[in-house]
């Protein structure tokens, strides 16, 4: 009996050791795979200046140092060889990879695995016959009259009941990008799951749920930015650090939602209104349902307030273009109204041609990647090998002389009207909600959140951003999420 007790804990460190062994032998070698296909030793000028960040020096975020190359180069794409990853900005080639080839360039494994904790198999992170159903299904609830009626409902009601309280009570300076995002959180929270966190009450309170989904998003990009995946992947096996902190987030992100979808079960969800009570009627499985309503709070909290920080950052520095809109609001609202109504919205077109030509400068996703699945070749002439990362970046192409006109950098809502009227343009050129299959089924509704809130907002206050001479500092992350906030002044104004 001692000897086999002794033997036992040998046997136990054995087996210990050699599994440690056998991790780190394979790191190693994954790393060394990782390397060989990173080419790091490239040492032509874009790489050269990516790894040593000498690109910091001249431009204050990465996304306008690619807007340089992407103009200087004759096809309007580059490659970043260390990174694997072939950027394009001509509209030729983004409707080849979002429409013709649609089929070859599907989000990839590389992508939903990066995103996979958070957003699980939900719409945004899956390809293949997984997509095509949730997208059918999601296609026939969000374009329902009802389901758009009631996403006004929502919007008006926090208008009226909170973002005007905040704007009424303020004595100094607010951040206006916090606002938003407590507005467009309350918003979609409410729409997607019929949970109110309250974020935009006076006292703007801490939300759980609004911090946890803030650090999972957060986590889950930055794991993109490692030198390696192995990095973050061995960190989650070791629950430390980052990953640790993800697994947390994620944790409360995951109760809530099961949580929501136990009391819908329980009180019945036939006649809720909310998007999580419509799936449940076709959607049985907790996780799946949870993957889903995720996936929307995803889509429509961060992208809203994104585009209506930048939007009022533009407005602060042309006044001229708040006179126009607030002109159109007093030709169709009613005197003492103070939020529009739907048929409303559908005559302001100056106001449309505005939000639209703010997301073209300030796209709040600002690009979007795809992986080949076999050898192509662009339509510009660019080979592209199989599993490599193709990225359209709406950011850069809003920028573009080639695509845009000389005037490409002027705030120019005008662009968008034809005798008055708003025209959409090329959905290629101006990719900001996607195009194509993927083409984004929530933008309806986007359009409409936005347009309320900014219609609501400037007619009844100004609004002026603090520093309006520096550019906006953007954080690495899903969507465009302005560094420090934006700080604003605001004023009731004087009929």
């Amino acid at each position: 009996m001692k000897s086999e007790a002794m033997q036992y804990p040998t046997a136990t460190n054995t087996f210990t050791f050699l599994f440690f062994s056998f991790t780190v032998l394979f790191s190693f070698f994954s790393f060394l795979v990782f390397l060989f296909r990173m080419k790091p030793w490239c040492n032509c000028h874009t790489c050269r200046a990516y790894l040593t960040l000498t690109w910091t020096k001249q431009f204050n975020n990465l996304a306008d140092w690619y807007t340089h190359l992407l103009r200087k180069s004759p096809t309007a794409t580059i490659h970043m060889h260390v990174l694997g990853n072939i950027i394009t900005a001509d509209p030729n080639n983004v409707e080849y990879i979002l429409k013709t080839r649609f089929d070859n360039y599907p989000k990839g494994k590389q992508f939903s695995t990066l995103l996979g904790d958070l957003l699980g198999r939900g719409i945004f992170n899956v390809d293949g016959e997984a997509w095509r159903f949730q997208r059918k299904m999601a296609s026939l609830e969000l374009g329902s009259v009802a389901i758009r009626s009631y996403a006004l409902e929502v919007v008006t009601k926090e208008i009226r009941s909170r973002l005007f309280n905040i704007f009424n009570q303020n004595d100094g300076v607010l951040d206006l990008q916090d606002i938003f995002r407590r507005f467009s959180f309350d918003n979609i929270c409410i729409f997607s799951f019929g949970l109110d966190p309250g974020c935009l009450e006076p006292s703007l309170p801490v939300s759980d749920l609004a911090v946890a989904f803030d650090d999972a998003s957060k986590l889950s990009a930055e794991r993109a930015m490692m030198a390696s995946p192995i990095i973050w992947k061995m960190k989650r096996l070791l629950n430390i650090g980052s990953e640790k902190k993800l697994k947390e987030a994620v944790k409360v992100v995951n109760d809530l939602a099961e949580e929501m979808i136990k009391q819908r079960r329980e009180m019945g969800h036939s006649t809720s209104k909310d998007l999580l009570s419509r799936f449940m009627s076709s959607v049985n499985d907790d996780k799946d349902l949870r993957d889903i309503v995720v996936n929307f709070l995803l889509a429509g909290r961060d992208t809203v307030a994104a585009a209506l920080t930048c939007f009022f950052l533009l407005l602060s520095k042309n006044p001229q273009v708040e006179s126009l809109i607030r002109e159109e609001l007093d030709r169709v609202m009613e005197p003492a109204q103070d939020v529009a109504r739907f048929d409303q919205l559908c005559d302001m077109h100056y106001l449309n041609a505005a939000v639209h030509e703010s997301m073209r400068l300030y796209p709040p996703v600002q690009f979007d990647s795809k992986f080949a699945l076999q050898d192509d070749v662009l339509p510009d002439g660019t080979f592209v090998r199989k599993g490599t990362r193709v990225t359209y970046h709406p950011y850069a192409m809003g920028r573009m002389e080639r695509i845009w006109g000389s005037d490409c950098l002027e705030f120019k809502p005008e662009r968008w009207l034809r005798d008055g009227v708003f025209v959409p343009k090329c959905p290629f050129k101006y990719p900001v909600f996607q195009a194509g299959p993927r083409v984004c089924l929530g933008r309806e509704l986007a359009l409409v959140e936005m347009k309320s809130a900014v219609a609501a907002s400037v007619r009844r206050f100004d609004i002026r951003v603090v520093n309006t001479g520096s550019e906006p500092r953007f954080m690495p992350g899903l969507t465009a999420t302005v560094r420090g906030g934006m700080p604003v002044q605001v004023s009731e104004r004087r009929q």
